[in-house]
């Protein structure tokens, strides 16, 4: 009997191939098949499962509706999750930065005027902490959809470089990136890359070029399996419609408007630019729309009625995406026939830069970076080691001393809307300023605090997280932390016309929107410390990564002069302070042994907690014995101190102490030289002399002068009243 199997099933197909020294396969037909397209990735012990789907078109969308979403299951790592509720809730940092990773990356690659509403979802399977599931995650994405009906253009690839000793390595395991200098991902076509991201340790130019490179050629490996794999068991791609026939509207608008928007667009400010635009507009759809819905026809019923509205809905819809694209047209010939820019700028110029550091007075450390029309007050706050952000990784988990929140409330653009938590982009952009301000972060044994920069947007037109770089850098220096050289960031566009192609250095939010590339790049004057490119065409060749690279080191430079020129009466030499605001708490740092942090905190916390309402202090005791006391009061500090070392102090060899005696034997007293800590004084140390009875010398509660005389391995102390009287003895002559 025939077994009738579903349309969509077909048999399992695997392909695999070596990817940095491991193995990595990639099967499709067994798991989730009624997706239209589905990936099982596995990597080492690392198992990725990623759908791909789609559904109609939602009526009226005039944008590309992607959502990716990338899922770590803490089942994967054999983990149960914490909290009351016990199961994953909204996506953690890290798994936004992989979706976002993931959506940057295929987003140009779908073919023009498809709408549909598509959905890809990377589920972590397992994961064995050595090979991470970013790139298996991508890579399983790139497949799904390469062999799905979905009009992707791909396939692409991802890798991630490092570079261990001087020597580039692909997909290094978590060891290797601990003492690896570089750390980016990449993605490409066999031809070009589409998207980069990461951070380096004031890595050069042309290094970073090479590792890119050197990653091209590594991810054509992921390309070459799923196109074998696309030829197995790949679907025929759904056609898009095409795109009706706007030529005698286009016509007509650009006869009306092209002059007008020319004008608009040579207007520098953006509000007012925004505004005559907004005016444009408007007046085209009233004339376009007005006289449309004033043209004679049969309304005489409800069905003819509607058709008219959704006619007169369709053409206001039209008329507006000929607006846009006239407008992008009318900026991207300007740039490419006169080389200038919407606000006047040359193709390489920097905006107008204004530094102000401690413009408000109580923050530990706190500026003002003012690029042109952009514009970030940024915070910098000490804490301790209680103060470290806790991070419950699939694999591990671990504390992070350095961290940066970045905010871009609606009022930094002019809007009024509802606020709500960080979405993916704050989420995003403040990964990439945290990552290019750590790698100057001095370490914990040169500044034993925790730091927390935050981020607030008060004005954007263009590169908002660059000038989050900018202004972090100059609140860390007012905060006093000892960074080891400066960071600023720039962010780079491109405009591609067939051969023609203009570089643009720190790009407007208008030249983002309506140019092909948006390439982020911070660092030192020494070298890059994070990157960050994504593109809206289908690549970008290497001699123009290349101009880009050189155009963002010398644009770098000038923004580092520029910074230091503004903050010359409050630096010495653009370096950090050298003390600490006086709102900032001060550090003690004493070791005691691990055996007698139990002294230190006592039943319940009891001790500890008293210490510190006492002095007013902060206390934080590791697990090697490290006490960390926080204070912006030296004598409270000190205080503190104090108390730790008296309650643990040890008893020193020929060492004279006040004691009292705490208990009588027949053979000695039991004295305590210091709280927790006694010694005996044998009958025969208790002075010059016979003595018949302990108590002829000392009673109980008696202070006594007693010299350390041994300290056995056991820890047990011999004391000597009769020395410490003789020594004192001899002092006194």
């Amino acid at each position: 009997m025939q077994r009738l199997m579903p349309s969509y099933w077909f048999e399992s197909e695997t392909v695999a191939f070596e990817f940095g020294g491991r193995e990595m396969s990639i099967e499709t037909g067994r798991l989730a098949k009624q997706a239209a397209g589905a990936a099982l990735v596995t990597y080492g012990e690392t198992v990725v499962l990623v759908t791909a789907t789609r559904a109609a078109p939602r009526p009226g969308i005039d944008f590309f509706p992607l959502v990716v979403d990338f899922v770590e299951k803490t089942s994967a790592a054999g983990k149960i999750p914490g909290g009351f509720f016990k199961r994953e809730g909204r996506l953690s940092d890290r798994e936004v930065l992989v979706s976002r990773f993931i959506d940057r990356s295929i987003r140009p690659l779908f073919a023009d005027g498809y709408r549909d509403e598509t959905q890809i979802i990377a589920t972590v399977l397992s994961a064995d902490a050595q090979n991470t599931p970013d790139v298996a995650a991508f890579i399983g994405a790139s497949t799904a959809l390469t062999i799905s009906e979905i009009p992707f253009l791909g396939p692409i690839g991802a890798v991630r470089v490092g570079r261990v000793d001087g020597q580039l390595a692909v997909n290094p395991t978590p060891e290797q990136l601990v003492s690896s200098d570089l750390n980016v991902i990449v993605a490409g076509s066999r031809s070009a890359l589409v998207m980069v991201e990461g951070g380096a340790n004031e890595v050069g130019e042309a290094q970073v070029l090479e590792a890119l490179k050197f990653a091209q050629a590594e991810l054509v490996k992921s390309i070459d399996v799923q196109d074998e794999l696309a030829r197995r068991v790949g679907r025929a791609k759904i056609s898009v419609p095409e795109a009706p026939d706007r030529s005698a509207l286009e016509s007509a608008v650009r006869g009306k408007a092209q002059a007008e928007l020319s004008e608009a667009l040579a207007i520098r400010e953006k509000s007012d630019r925004y505004q005559t635009l907004a005016e444009i507009e408007r007046k085209v759809l009233d004339e376009f729309v007005s006289s449309y819905r004033n043209e004679p026809a049969a309304l005489d019923t409800l069905a003819a009625l509607e058709t008219r509205q959704q006619g007169a809905r369709e053409l206001a819809e039209n008329v507006k995406h000929t607006l846009h694209d006239l407008r992008s047209e009318l900026m991207r010939k300007r740039i490419l026939d006169d080389g200038v820019r919407i606000d006047g700028r040359g193709l390489a110029d920097i905006r107008p830069i204004a530094c102000e550091v401690r413009p408000i007075p109580r923050p530990h450390g706190v500026a003002l970076f003012t690029r042109g029309e952009t514009q970030a007050m940024v915070f910098a706050t000490l804490g301790g080691s209680s103060d470290q952000q806790t991070i419950d990784a699939l694999t591990e988990r671990t504390a992070k001393r350095f961290y940066l929140h970045y905010n871009f409330p609606p009022f930094s653009v002019g809007e009024a809307r509802m606020q709500r938590g960080p979405g993916r982009r704050e989420v995003g952009h403040g990964n990439l300023a945290e990552r290019a301000l750590a790698a100057v972060l001095p370490t914990l044994e040169e500044f034993p605090y925790t730091i927390r920069i935050v981020a607030e947007t008060l004005e954007s037109n263009g590169s908002s997280s660059m000038a989050t770089v900018c202004g972090g850098t100059l609140s860390l220096m007012d905060a006093g932390v000892p960074l080891r050289a400066p960071v600023a960031g720039i962010a780079m566009g491109l405009i591609e016309e067939g051969e023609r192609v203009a570089i643009l250095s720190d790009i407007l939010g208008d030249e983002d929107h309506l140019g092909d590339m948006d390439f982020k790049v911070a660092g030192t004057r020494d070298g890059i410390t994070a990157l960050q490119m994504d593109i809206k065409i289908r690549s970008v060749d290497w001699q123009i990564m290349e101009r880009a690279l050189e155009q963002a080191r010398v644009g770098r430079l000038h923004i580092l002069e520029c910074m230091e020129k503004e903050t010359a009466g409050d630096f010495t030499d653009f370096k950090p302070r050298a003390e600490l605001s006086r709102y900032a708490p001060r550090v003690k740092m004493i070791t005691i042994k691990p055996d007698r942090i139990r002294d230190v905190i006592g039943p319940g916390g009891k001790v500890i907690r008293a210490i510190q309402d006492t002095t007013g202090t902060k206390i934080d005791i590791d697990d090697s014995g490290t006490v960390t006391i926080f204070s912006p009061d030296t004598d409270a500090l000190e205080r503190a101190e104090a108390m730790v070392q008296e309650l643990t102090q040890e008893a020193e060899l020929d060492r004279i102490y006040l004691g009292k005696v705490k208990r009588i034997t027949d053979f000695g007293a039991f004295v305590e030289i210091f709280p927790g800590t006694d010694g005996l004084i044998h009958i025969s140390h208790l002075a010059e002399g016979r003595v018949e009875k302990v108590t002829d010398v000392v009673s109980e509660g008696d202070e006594v002068l007693a010299k350390c005389i041994e300290i056995d391995p056991s820890g047990r102390i011999r004391l000597s009243r009769k020395e410490a009287l003789a020594d004192a003895a001899a002092d006194a002559s």
